[in-house]
């Protein structure tokens, strides 16, 4: 009898409801994103799950507030995620990538 679902090729609704370590691919649910400031139009690099209230550079507004898990941004605010390079490309390149690096 086969099985219902495909334990090799799962959706993407269902891994991003898994938790973050029994996922196919382990990967954080956290990420960094520019949030652009109203007032001033300064960039900001804040952490999705920040603990700490983050204010701008600039003007010194409140950009985002701690809750119990990701942070929220202060209306008005607008975010926008960052990726590393390595999220975008598939395994072998990100091999090939490492392969050829001189440190």
């Amino acid at each position: 009898m086969p099985l219902a679902k495909d334990l090799l090729h799962p959706s993407l609704d269902r891994e991003k409801k898994q938790h973050k370590k029994k996922r196919l691919v382990q990967s954080p649910n956290s990420y960094f994103m520019d949030v652009k400031c109203p007032g001033c139009y300064k960039i900001t690099t804040v952490f999705s799950h920040a603990q700490t209230v983050v204010l701008c550079v600039g003007c010194s507004t409140v950009l985002c507030q701690p809750t119990g898990g990701k942070a929220r941004l202060t209306e008005g605010k607008r975010g926008r995620p960052l990726y590393s390079i390595l999220y975008l490309m598939p395994l072998k390149y990100i091999h090939i990538l490492f392969l050829s690096c001189t440190f």
